[in-house]
């Protein structure tokens, strides 16, 4: 797959230009892989969250104490 028209790399790279797709968004795709990425974690700190708590009064409070009362 060629971007820009060459079929044979054997030449100059300062002379041929940009190499590769979206140059010059670098910085731009980093702050977006970097707002995704905290996004992402934020989402799965929330739903592990929710899911928790959601565990934690799935039983029956008095056995579990009689329970750990046992040790």
């Amino acid at each position: 797959m060629s971007t820009n028209g060459y079929t044979n790399w054997a030449v100059d790279l300062a002379e041929v230009g940009p190499v590769y797709p979206f140059q010059g968004y670098e910085v731009l795709m980093v702050i977006i892989g970097v707002v995704f990425w905290v996004g992402w974690h934020r989402i799965q700190f929330v739903r592990e969250a929710e899911h928790l708590e959601k565990a934690r009064h799935t039983g029956d409070e008095e056995k579990v104490k009689a329970q750990l009362e046992r040790y």
